[in-house]
């Protein structure tokens, strides 16, 4: 499975003080993710997957974030959402199973049928915050 985190909105998912610092936030974010990839998780839609690949969408400061290995980062030239949506299409579209992780209901109704959603508290909860 792969795993687009709409970065923005999972740092905002908790009140830890991140808009002081949006970038240094979205790299504490991103360092916890490394260790997920090959890991197999219980999959929101049920079941289990192995997560593959972390493709994580940042935006504004935020873009200035050091991509950990293991992690794709992905800088919005514009809104996160529009990023998000068109990199999950992209893996949609080769056939891979997408996981997109969000609470954003208006980018969740963007997005291609048949790729899963996640709220931020299913990602949290792997990452162990």
């Amino acid at each position: 499975m792969i795993v687009v985190v709409d970065v923005a909105n999972v740092m905002g998912s908790r009140p830890d003080g991140w808009w002081r610092d949006r970038a240094a936030a979205a790299n504490r974010l991103l360092t916890g993710m490394p260790g997920l990839v090959g890991r197999a998780v219980a999959a929101p839609e049920g079941g289990t997957a192995v997560i593959a690949q972390i493709v994580a969408v940042v935006e504004g400061v935020a873009k200035a974030v050091t991509a950990p290995d293991g992690v794709l980062v992905v800088r919005a030239p514009a809104d996160g959402d529009s990023t998000t949506v068109s990199t999950a299409q992209q893996y949609a579209d080769t056939g891979a199973r997408v996981l997109v992780v969000t609470a954003d209901r208006g980018l969740r109704a963007r997005l291609a049928h048949g790729v899963a959603v996640a709220g931020p508290s299913w990602l949290n909860e792997l990452l162990g915050r």
